[in-house]
């Protein structure tokens, strides 16, 4: 066969597969792509099983919609097994489903954009209060769970700062430094949550200063590997962190990663040292969110939920609380409890509406209620529907 022909057949061949995958892609549960993946890869539930750990049970369940994916460590071990990114099999980004949500998606567009961009030698400064101002602004969206507000912000915010920097010299230096290390953490984080990874990680290293490696730069590489589903690389990053030593999250963090290849003692260990280090209310009420999704990370639910309800709501902002109700819903779901799973979930909605519609796990859990509820069976239908899950 002629090497156009060859070329032909296999393009539409892929075609046909990617369209099978984009079909799924929009919006649905994780089932539907493994088992469009696994069939792509020729492999039966046996073969996965063998090469993830995982039961074939809970894998036939799960692209039949018994099951839903609410671990984290099994999803990075069916991604490794299948060969892909675990965007692949979340779906990331979602189809935007209302304006606020098309907004926020826009914004990867415009940090694109940003990235690549020079900044001319004789655009204006900025000034420091003025950045510093528009900084705790979006800091205080973020910590809200506000994706749309904290979005609307961050690309003229991330260019002041490219600027302020650029024009500080003497004292004022170090304070527009830290500024544009908080302000390009916050839209690394906003991307890593959209499913851009690949940006977030390029503008992390942008936000470097030289050789130094900031530690809310360090955090949230962290967070960003879990997510990407490599633990143990996240818990590397975690040992570098020479001046994390009266840090809180660090070990949190590294204890999720311990525990997304099995390793309780040692994510026990690092919960204990977490708490030992939290200095408030909310940050001790974030490290008992952690053991929470330790616990959950484990598969056990009785634990996780008993830790969800320990945890002092009132003491947390709004994305902090939106993710122990979700973490409280998976851990109700696992007891058989789906009216109780689905008031935390609406709860959560709530309280960091776009927050929660775009989490992967929160996604799942919302698909696998909707036919499991009585009470709560309208509430689920409509935040599946805002969700664009039906």
């Amino acid at each position: 066969m002629p090497w156009q022909s060859t070329f032909r057949a296999s393009g539409y061949a892929s075609y046909l597969v990617m369209r099978e995958l984009d079909e799924t892609a929009a919006g649905g549960p994780i089932a539907a792509r493994l088992a469009a993946w696994r069939r792509r890869r020729g492999l039966t539930w046996d073969d996965l099983a063998s090469n993830t750990g995982l039961e074939p049970d809970y894998l036939a369940g799960l692209e039949a919609g018994r099951e839903w994916m609410d671990r984290r460590g099994r999803l990075a071990a069916l991604a490794t097994a299948l060969r892909l990114d675990v965007a692949d099999l979340t779906g990331q980004p979602y189809p935007p489903r209302g304006e606020e949500h098309a907004a926020v998606r826009a914004v990867a567009f415009h940090l694109r954009r940003r990235l690549v961009h020079r900044q001319a030698d004789t655009a204006p400064g900025v000034l420091l209060e003025d950045l510093a101002e528009r900084t705790r602004a979006a800091a205080r969206a973020d910590a809200a769970g506000d994706e749309h507000h904290l979005a609307l912000a961050l690309p003229d915010l991330i260019e002041a700062a490219d600027r302020a920097m650029a024009a500080a010299a003497g004292p004022g230096r170090e304070e527009a430094v830290r500024l544009r290390v908080d302000v390009h953490v916050l839209g690394a984080g906003l991307l890593r949550r959209l499913g851009y990874k690949d940006l977030a990680w390029m503008l992390l290293h942008r936000a470097r200063s030289g050789t130094l490696e900031p530690l809310p730069v360090l955090v949230e590489e962290v967070r960003l590997l879990i997510d990407l589903g490599l633990p143990e690389y996240a818990l590397a990053r975690a040992e570098r962190a020479e001046d994390a030593r009266a840090d809180w999250q660090l070990p949190a963090l590294a204890a999720v990663a311990q525990a997304m290849v099995g390793h309780r003692p040692e994510a026990e260990q690092l919960l204990a040292t977490a708490t030992e280090r939290a200095t408030d209310a909310r940050e001790s009420s974030l490290v008992v969110a952690a053991r929470a999704a330790v616990a959950a990370e484990y598969g056990d639910a009785g634990e996780a939920a008993d830790h969800a309800r320990a945890a002092d709501q009132e003491a947390l902002s709004g994305a902090g609380r939106s993710g122990l109700l979700l973490v409280a819903a998976a851990a109700e779901a696992r007891q058989g409890r789906a009216d109780q799973a689905a008031a935390r979930l609406v709860e959560a909605e709530a309280v960091a509406p776009l927050r929660l519609r775009l989490e992967p796990f929160a996604r799942d859990l919302v698909a696998a209620l909707v036919d499991r509820t009585t009470v709560q069976a309208a509430a689920v239908r409509e935040l599946a529907e805002r969700a664009g899950l039906r």
